[in-house]
This record gives structure tokens, C-alpha cells and sequence, in this order.
């Protein structure tokens, strides 16, 4: 019933309303606040309309975002859902109005620390913005059609992207500024694989044992968590096995450490990082 209730909310219009606002808050101070001020191009649709801007002086940052946006939104509304258009038209609206109206600069004299503060706020603004049904827009749109047909991730695309859109850069911006703004890029798509991993992130285990069963027993009773059994043979002594396969949360990993080794302290256990789990006690699939 618990579980219900929380998708049920994490699926509510209110809940994608709000992480598309504090997620647009969050990217507009890093852009508002850090990255125009010292002049760096931030990469993505909002790197474009910056360098419009820098280079035309006309309009308002927040306005050209507005004006490129309205081509890839078409995009998302053939390719993607009515939901996450309307959710991202609202996502554009936010962002605009929020980079328009704030009119701090946060007082940071340091260009690598400059780069360092808004390209984690940035990273983590879009991150906040993406873990909703919604976009705030631009690069989101194209980089979650290619997400769902290819499989790429989205910091990966973006880094891409951005690296095209800086080389364009050189011929308007200082060589010093361009490299700054790549660097923040970087720190940017980072902090937004790491925003998006968060709370999808799981271990995956492979436990190696001759008291196999007794160990998957374990881990279903104490732990409530499902186990398979692979079947393996060593390479040396030719001797079939059963090989447990198992994903845990992180906070469960050393319980599932600690019920093998008391078990079988000569058990082999292999942990891996999963980008995310889809299936029963775990995540569900996020339709747009």
C-alpha cells in the first residue's frame, strides 16, 4: 500500500511541478549568477542562446531560450508524449522567467572555482528537472528521444554536443574563456549523470560459494531481496556450481557482505555498479 501511494506521488502533477521548479532554480542561479557573469558559454541550447546573445547583444538570455526552444519542441511533442510537452512547455517557461528575474552575482572572483560552483549547480538543476516526466527544454527534449531509441546516456550526449558548440566558440569568444566553459561542461555532465543515478543506483552481486543455498536463503529471509542461481563450473577443477546473482540497495551491500562471510568466510563475491533497475522492488519503467 506504501509503495502505491509513493508512485502514485512521485507520478502526481504536483511532485513534477515542483522538481521542474527547483530544478530551474537551481540552473538559473549557476547560469545567472556564475556563468554569464565571467563570461563562459554553458554548453547545450542555453550555451546557444548565450553565445546569440554575447555575440548580437540583443534581446534578454531568457528570450532567446524562449525562441530557439520552439523548433525541438516540436520534436518532443511528434516523438515523445502530449505529457512531456506540456510538462517541458512549462519547464521553459520556468527557466526563462527564472534567469530573467534573478539579478544576483554570487561573489566568486576565481575562474576555476567559477567553473567548479556552476557546473555542479547547473549539472544538478538539470538532474532535478530530468527526474521529473517533464524537461525544461532544449538539449532534454533530443537528448531523451535518443535516450529512449539508443540507449545513450544524457551526460554523455550533452558532453558530445557541447564539444561541437565550443569549437564554434573560438572564432567569438576568448581561447581562455572557451576552455573554462568546456571544463564547466564537463563538470556539468557529471553532475548530472550523478543527479540521475542517485536514487536509481543499485549493487549487483555475484556470490561464489559451496554453501550457496544456505547463503540464498539468508538473503531472502533477512534481507527480503531476490536471488538467482546461475549455473558456472571452475575453469580449474571442472566442478559445477551454482553461482548467486542478486541486486541490493547500497545501504544493503556490507548485510549481504556480512551474510555470505559468516556463512562461508572462503565465498567469492564480485560487486558492480548498476545505472538502474527496473522490476519489483525496485524502479519502475518512467513513461514519458
Amino acid at each position: 500500500m506504501k509503495k502505491l501511494l509513493y508512485h502514485r506521488f512521485i507520478s502526481s502533477v504536483m511532485w513534477n511541478l515542483l522538481l521542474i521548479s527547483a530544478g530551474s532554480l537551481v540552473f538559473g542561479i549557476g547560469l545567472k549568477s556564475i556563468a554569464i557573469p565571467h563570461g563562459f558559454i554553458t554548453g547545450g541550447i542555453s550555451g546557444l542562446t548565450l553565445l546569440f546573445y554575447y555575440v548580437s547583444g540583443l534581446l534578454s538570455p531568457g528570450l532567446w531560450y524562449l525562441l530557439v526552444n520552439i523548433p525541438i519542441f516540436l520534436m518532443g511533442w511528434v516523438h515523445i508524449s502530449r505529457r512531456f510537452f506540456f510538462y517541458s512547455l512549462f519547464g521553459v517557461a520556468a527557466l526563462s522567467l527564472t534567469i530573467d528575474l534573478i539579478g544576483f552575482t554570487l561573489p566568486i572572483h576565481e575562474p576555476m572555482l567559477a567553473v567548479l560552483a556552476g557546473g555542479v549547480l547547473m549539472g544538478t538543476g538539470s538532474g532535478l528537472v530530468l527526474h521529473s516526466l517533464g524537461s525544461a527544454g532544449g538539449l532534454d527534449i533530443i537528448g531523451i528521444i535518443l535516450n529512449q531509441k539508443f540507449s545513450i546516456r544524457l551526460g554523455t550526449f550533452y558532453f558530445a554536443f557541447n564539444l561541437v558548440l565550443f569549437a564554434f566558440s573560438f572564432g567569438a569568444l576568448e581561447t581562455d574563456l572557451v576552455l573554462y566553459s568546456l571544463f564547466m561542461s564537463f563538470i556539468s555532465s557529471q553532475a548530472l549523470d550523478y543527479v540521475l543515478a542517485f536514487s536509481n543506483q543499485r549493487k549487483m552481486l555475484f556470490i561464489i560459494s559451496d554453501l550457496n543455498e544456505k547463503i540464498a536463503r539468508e538473503i531472502q529471509d533477512r534481507l527480503s531481496r531476490g536471488v538467482t542461481f546461475l549455473e558456472g563450473s571452475g575453469a580449474y577443477t571442472g566442478k559445477t556450481k551454482k553461482i548467486i546473482l542478486t541486486v541490493v540497495n547500497n545501504y544493503q551491500l556490507k548485510r549481504v557482505e556480512e551474510v555470505a562471510l559468516s556463512i562461508d568466510p572462503e565465498a567469492f563475491i564480485i560487486t558492480e555498479n548498476t545505472f538502474n533497475v527496473l522490476g519489483r522492488g525496485f524502479s519502475k519503467r518512467k513513461v514519458y
